[in-house]
């Protein structure tokens, strides 16, 4: 029994004959096995790589590179930001650096036509007198969070720039929670690095002759039932110029002081803030005053213009219905100056 199964096992059992004809069936066993492991290999491959079957995306996770920071002076590094607005993307801007200020004003005193000056350049958005509207200056939160909004580049009005902005701020006028507010806010200019540029009137009596013939206009309407704050045309200016206002000469001294003590008690409030101080008249007369404000926001230097035309121009006795009577109450005094002082736009 034993030598048969030795029979059977026996070394030519063992040798595997090839087969002597046609090679295919053998050629396609290997390419089969080949196929499959391919899709194997693959199917492994996809999974670590994360890919999502259902939005048909590879999930690529995309690292920002850090911005650089700018060739500044140490104590500039609290005045640089780089915004992150919530409504858009800055894309290539992103790593422009921006500043952030707050002209503090009052009625009357230039500001408007100042604006338009700083809007004029391309990388300076000035979003206008926001706090005229009282809702957002009813407490310090609704300050502050229109003021984030601002600064964060989500104020979205004319003033904004297809450009990349360099500065971005406001006008306010000190009347409208600036004052009344000022601790909280001076906390708020310092830790959020905003500077303050103070723009104020020298002659307060011209400002006193535009806010009643502004406030005339506001109710007659004589540029064909519109009320116009600013004039573009010297025709509109020429309507406007001609009504006179009377002034009470009684009040006239008492609140030419008073102007005289916000201007004073604003710039005290103010004072630990990074800030600029310019008066109308300054930069009406010697234009340089604008490179200083471009040299102080850190912007190139351009020419800056505006569209708006001056509604009171030449001696303030053309433009006063008691002109006798104010002159005799200004004489003597430290405010009689106003009377004689003029410069043109």
């Amino acid at each position: 029994m034993a030598d048969d199964l030795c029979f059977f096992f026996s070394k030519e059992s063992f040798i595997i004959k090839a087969p002597k004809k046609s090679p295919l069936a053998l050629r396609m066993v290997v390419l089969v096995f080949a196929m499959v492991c391919g899709v194997y290999i693959c199917s492994i491959c996809i999974k670590q790589i994360g890919i999502r079957t259902n939005p048909g995306f590879l999930n690529v996770e995309v690292i920002e590179r850090p911005c650089l920071e700018p060739n500044i002076e140490p104590w500039e590094i609290s005045y640089v930001h780089y915004p992150k607005p919530i409504t858009y993307s800055r894309a290539e801007c992103k790593c422009n650096p921006v500043r952030y200020f707050a002209i503090l004003s009052m009625q009357r005193s230039g500001s408007g036509w100042f604006e338009t000056l700083l809007n004029n350049h391309t990388n300076i958005s000035s979003n206008g007198e926001i706090f005229s509207v009282k809702v957002r200056r009813s407490n310090v939160s609704t300050i502050t969070e229109t003021l984030d909004k601002i600064y964060n580049l989500d104020w979205l009005s004319s003033a904004s720039k297809n450009e990349c902005t360099a500065a971005v701020g406001l006008k306010w006028m000190l009347n409208q929670g600036a004052m009344q507010h000022h601790e909280e806010i001076v906390e708020y200019f310092k830790t959020k690095g905003v500077s303050a540029i103070f723009l104020f009137r020298r002659n307060l009596l011209r400002r006193m002759i535009s806010i009643l013939a502004n406030s005339y206009d506001r109710d007659v309407k004589p540029l064909n039932g519109t009320h116009k704050s600013h004039v573009h045309s010297p025709r509109e200016a020429e309507i406007l110029a001609k009504y006179k206002p009377l002034i009470n000469t009684t009040l006239l001294i008492p609140n030419l002081k008073q102007v005289e003590d916000t201007t004073a008690k604003a710039l005290e409030y103010f004072n630990s803030t990074r800030h600029i101080i310019l008066y109308y008249e300054d930069v009406v007369k010697n234009r340089t005053k604008l490179l200083d404000v471009q040299d102080f926001l850190k912007v190139p230097q351009r020419e800056l213009k505006s569209r708006q035309v001056k509604i009171h121009k030449g001696s303030l006795s053309n433009y006063v219905e008691n002109w006798d009577e104010v002159q005799k109450s200004l004489k003597g005094t430290h405010y009689e100056n106003f009377l004689s002082g003029d410069y043109r736009k």
